[in-house]
């Protein structure tokens, strides 16, 4: 499904100047706006351009990528039309830019995975923060490339509080038994963050991103 969205970018420049600076793509959470994530890349290492995206469908104060999923409105015909657009905007991208790191937040996170399992050659590490992935029982056209993303087995970060009250427990399980499978996955729980980012947390995000990120370019 294509769909007729011009995605609205506001982007940061690399704090430390480096040759073709890897872009860090931020992937908001349901009813924020592009400008929700931005305080946690100003804590991240300086070499990264920053792009963070705003959802496509007014929502609330802000913006959603998708209806939640147990809404009658939701339809995965959705999901595959922004996904693909975002594919788009990145292949665009790609020539720019010799890594590109997707941090998404939540529905963010599903966007992200999803991104990951739609085009695998287009993203080299995936962090997610009090997400999910989006069950493959949803894709009945096979839209996923599961099979090649299991291929590249990127680096992924996923921090979450056991305790997050909005990520349900089905959720929770689907994402890690995907992420293993198909990710180098770090997954790292943080107490008492709900549903949110927590500072240790972007602690770790940072040092995954030297790790597997910045070192993997030297």
């Amino acid at each position: 499904m294509s769909m007729d969205w011009t995605p609205h970018v506001v982007t940061e420049p690399a704090r430390q100047e480096t040759d073709q600076a890897p872009l860090l793509v931020l992937l908001h959470g349901f009813g924020a706006d592009e400008r929700d994530l931005l305080p946690v890349a100003t804590h991240l290492p300086p070499q990264f351009q920053v792009a963070s995206i705003r959802a496509p469908f007014p929502q609330g104060p802000g913006y959603a990528w998708f209806p939640m999923l147990g809404d009658p409105a939701f339809d995965f015909a959705t999901v595959e039309g922004v996904v693909d657009r975002l594919a788009e905007w990145l292949e665009d991208r790609r020539g720019h830019h010799d890594k590109i790191v997707l941090l998404g937040f939540s529905m963010g996170m599903a966007v992200a995975t999803s991104l990951l399992r739609r085009r695998p050659e287009l993203v080299d590490a995936i962090v997610g923060c009090s997400g999910f992935a989006l069950d493959a029982a949803l894709d009945t056209n096979r839209f996923f490339d599961d099979e090649g993303a299991e291929a590249r087995r990127i680096p992924m970060f996923w921090g979450r509080d056991p305790q997050d009250p909005v990520i349900t427990e089905d959720k929770v399980e689907y994402t890690n038994a995907w992420a293993r499978a198909n990710t180098k996955l770090t997954k790292v729980n943080y107490a008492g963050i709900g549903h949110g980012i927590g500072a240790q947390e972007i602690s770790h995000i940072g040092e995954f991103l030297d790790a597997e990120v910045l070192g993997a370019r030297l």
